[in-house]
């Protein structure tokens, strides 16, 4: 994790997950919804970030570990940097320095179809695996800051908590249209909500 200014910790990568059976751990897909499952949030170099999460799956990943979801004030500081920026790397935006650029996954796969944003098709294991989608953590090795974290702009949306449900940051389509880079903020959808664009990175006081 990364110390953020003396008050806080955070990942420095997107959480992957792995699913806690009475056999002990095991890796649990980053392309499937955990709903119903009990898994802990790991999170690593090189992993593939878990998608097709809510909020309310996220917050028991991080509790698991022993860490909490993010605050969103903390996701925020965190992402801007020090001094802050509006993208991790600077004021103005590179494209291509975070995963901003991506292919459309569901239009590869149910191009024209008349309930492609409904739940299925939203959830389909295949999305993420597709190419030109989600990259594994630090992939993209300009989408850093002075805390170095990686990937806060771009890849997946991330979950924070906050009194109304909130997901921050953007995914590899979209940095932009709900806020820009750093203060890109979705208030849409509830906390039990997941597609394949949603993840997370868990937050932790520092040790004393």
């Amino acid at each position: 994790m990364a110390l953020v200014e003396g008050r806080f910790c955070i990942d420095r990568w997107e959480a992957s997950l792995v699913e806690v059976t009475p056999d002990g751990e095991r890796p649990f897909s980053p392309y499937e919804s955990p709903e119903g499952k009990v898994v802990r949030a790991v999170s690593r170099d090189g992993g593939v970030p878990q998608g097709y999460v809510s909020r309310n799956q996220a917050e028991l990943a991080c509790k698991s570990a022993g860490k909490r979801l993010c605050a969103e004030d903390e996701w925020a500081t965190a992402c801007r940097g020090d001094p802050p920026h509006a993208f991790p790397y600077g004021d103005v935006r590179e494209k291509g320095a975070c995963n901003d650029s991506g292919v459309s996954p569901l239009q590869v796969h149910y191009h024209g179809a008349p309930d492609m944003y409904q739940p299925g098709p939203m959830n389909d294991p295949r999305l993420n695996q597709t190419a030109g989608t989600v990259a594994n953590g630090g992939n993209f090795a300009r989408c850093t800051n002075s805390f170095g974290v990686f990937d806060m702009v771009g890849n997946l949306h991330e979950w924070v908590m906050s009194p109304r449900p909130t997901f921050r940051g953007g995914y590899y389509l979209d940095t932009h249209l709900n806020g820009d880079g750093c203060a890109y903020r979705t208030t849409a959808h509830g906390a039990g909500y997941h597609d394949y664009s949603t993840g997370f990175r868990c937050c932790a006081e520092p040790r004393r």
